[in-house]
């Protein structure tokens, strides 16, 4: 039996430095999604309003018609100008609204992978340094405890913020991308009617 326990206890131990690089890894790609996320923000905000006003004031085939006056950047004038592309074809127009899910659903993933590997290697990371330090306290070795209890709680801050930075940027891209969607399917359907 105390080969099982050691060999659980080393095989724990020494999964602390992988644990240590993935979390460093995450929090510097959740620091590079809070970037974009602020430009895709600063972007939509202008696009956005104006996609609504327009189509408020205009026509489908004529707001169409001015889709080089936006930026090539923003994923929904893309979408928008394959659907101008492909207006005279259902099938086409109904396939151009699976590709944006399929974007939208990749984009959402990188956000939810953040909201659960954040946590899961916060907790391996508090965890493991846990049993060094317990064994620390029962042999006397303060500064051995102190120091693995000290990887412990940084591991668990770091996993949070990187849970906190995921859950965040999801809730916000899925109502964006609800919005896109629905101006995607209201131009696709009134296309569509335009025909008949």
């Amino acid at each position: 039996m105390d080969f099982i326990n050691n060999a659980l206890y080393w095989l724990s131990t020494g999964m602390l430095v992988p644990v240590i690089v993935f979390l460093l890894f995450f929090f510097v790609r959740s620091l590079m999604m809070i970037g974009g996320f602020y430009g895709r923000y600063v972007n939509r905000s202008k696009v956005n309003v104006k996609i609504h006003r327009q189509l408020d004031e205009r026509s489908v085939p004529e707001f169409l018609d001015t889709l080089g006056d936006y930026p090539k950047s923003n994923e929904l004038i893309a979408s928008l100008e394959r659907v101008s592309r492909f207006r005279d074809s259902a099938p086409a127009l109904d396939r151009q609204l699976g590709d944006y899910e399929i974007v939208a659903d990749k984009e959402l993933g990188k956000s939810k992978l953040l909201v659960k590997i954040g946590p899961i290697l916060g907790l391996m990371g508090t965890l493991i340094p846990m049993g060094p330090a317990l064994t620390g306290l029962a042999t006397g070795d303060v500064e051995s405890m102190a120091q693995n209890m000290q990887v412990a709680f940084a591991t668990t801050v770091v996993g949070l913020i990187i849970g906190a930075v995921g859950f965040i940027t999801l809730q916000v891209k899925q109502r964006w991308y609800a919005d896109d969607m629905n101006i995607l399917e209201y131009v696709v359907e009134s296309l569509k009617e335009h025909k008949k």
